[in-house]
């Protein structure tokens, strides 16, 4: 079993393979890489400018490889949900599919000059994080706790890419038995 990350419509190899490298430390399941997916553009809500994330995951459950722990997709669309203005990503809990978005992960978003070091420490973040939820955990409330919730650019840059202890001890067995299951 692999955790596979999905391209949709974006082909940046040296943030694939950080994210690679990352999720493999974290979760200690071999990751592979997919070929580019096309974004659905039915998710795309011309009103607003964004994609709605909760519509490509959907779109991406007939294309999950037999051999998937889970999947990973990411894209560089700007992305939202209805109850808030955009999101970093989106994973139901204990779901086998995940997304983010490196949108407003860019430094130049903010207007500040491109840090190619920092744009992929963020997107490992928000990757193990999403891909945290598919593994059944919750929002944390320590701040330095990769499963911290994102409200802001500045929240994702304040924690760390480690699951704390409180946290890695909820996610530990659950990836021992989904090991052994496989």
């Amino acid at each position: 079993m692999k955790i596979y990350l999905l391209s949709l419509g974006l082909e940046l190899p040296e943030v694939f393979d950080a994210v690679a490298r990352a999720v493999e430390d974290a979760f200690g399941v071999e990751v592979a890489i997919r070929a580019p997916f096309p974004i659905p553009e039915h998710a795309l809500n011309e009103a607003r400018g964004q994609y709605f994330s909760t519509v490509i995951l959907r779109s991406l459950g007939p294309s999950i490889p037999t051999d998937a722990l889970r999947v990973l997709a990411i894209t560089d669309v700007d992305l939202f949900v209805p109850q808030l203005n955009f999101v970093f990503g989106e994973a139901a809990i204990d779901g086998r599919v995940c997304i983010i978005s490196l949108h407003r992960l860019r430094p130049e978003f903010y207007g500040q000059p491109p840090d190619e070091l920092l744009f992929i420490e963020r997107a490992v973040k928000e990757a193990i994080h999403e891909l945290g939820h598919t593994f059944g955990l919750r929002h944390c409330s320590d701040p330095h706790c990769v499963m911290f919730f994102s409200n802001t650019i500045q929240d994702t840059d304040r924690k760390s890419a480690h699951f704390c202890e409180e946290t890695a001890r909820h996610l530990r067995p659950r990836l021992i038995t989904l090991k052994s299951a496989a």
